[in-house]
């Protein structure tokens, strides 16, 4: 998996690398990209692709599209009339090293990007399936998706919800994003089953809801140094949590159900062993 890591970084380097016309709009790009992070989407996108021997370049290409619509939401989620945040992944958020206007334009610039990149015709993927994918990044990145989550998580604060409602939000805000990851992984490769693609649909929901939880429990348990990001933020602002909701024991218990049985479903599947690792690493992580 590091390697992979280390692949996905010189690669969305190499993407970023290609853009040298407007140095005012591509530095703060590279900063809200190339500054770390999990890389949690593009390897799984190199996971599922492992599971039907996708090309190695175009699972990549797809993985790293689909991180910087990540960055984008996250460039996005930090500014003051969202979550306004100050740090971000251990040092100043994008609107704070530069400016509002900035910060607005990298995340505009950094979608339209991911959609050159996803339609792009050098990819070794069918057209068939190349429309499939941008049809399914085009849907997990909006209204029913991560956009539509982020609006559902703004308007639901200081709101007490149900349980439902709770993770409906989660399933659009981060869940839809992480599916479209792993299903656009698997899309890439020649062999398809479509048992094995709604098995993959059916775990990658879990793994994103699983994402999200863990994400709250970190919140009121890790330090702000350990997270990279304002720890405690959640409860200040009064947002609608697992934890806000249930307590930080049954929350945990939750994510220990779902991570067990993400685990047994993978293990029927040949070739998942890198999907297992990653799992382990989303229930296991400290940040």
């Amino acid at each position: 998996m590091y390697k992979d890591l280390d692949l996905i970084e010189k690669r969305l380097a190499e993407i970023l690398s290609d853009r040298e016309k407007n140095p005012g709009l591509i530095d703060p790009i590279r900063y809200s990209v190339l500054s770390g992070g999990k890389r949690i989407r593009p390897l799984l996108s190199i996971a599922s692709g492992k599971l039907n021997a996708a090309d190695s370049k175009s699972v990549l290409d797809i993985g790293c599209a689909l991180e910087l619509i990540h960055c984008y939401s996250l460039v996005h989620d930090d500014l003051p009339a969202m979550d306004d945040d100050d740090l971000r992944r251990g040092i100043a958020t994008c609107h704070k090293k530069y400016d509002e206007a900035t910060a607005i334009l990298v995340g505009d610039a950094l979608q339209a990007l991911a959609f050159e990149i996803l339609s792009a015709p050098g990819l070794k993927i069918s057209p068939d399936n190349k429309l499939k994918i941008i049809n399914i990044v085009s849907e997990a990145s909006g209204i029913n998706g991560m956009v539509g989550g982020q609006m559902l998580d703004l308007y639901s604060t200081g709101q007490q919800l149900n349980l439902t409602d709770l993770q409906n939000m989660h399933m659009c805000k981060t869940g839809a994003l992480i599916k479209a990851a792993i299903l656009c992984g698997y899309l890439c490769g020649s062999e398809f089953s479509l048992v094995r693609y709604s098995k993959l649909g059916q775990i990658a929901g879990s793994l994103g809801l699983l994402f999200q939880i863990v994400d709250d429990i970190l919140d009121v348990t890790q330090t702000s140094d350990t997270l990279g990001k304002t720890a405690n933020k959640d409860v200040v602002n009064e947002k609608a949590t697992y934890v806000s909701l249930l307590g930080l024991e049954e929350a945990g218990a939750i994510a220990g159900e779902l991570y067990t049985e993400i685990m047994v479903d993978l293990s029927s599947i040949q070739n998942s062993d890198m999907l297992q690792d990653i799992a382990t690493s989303v229930y296991k992580r400290n940040h």
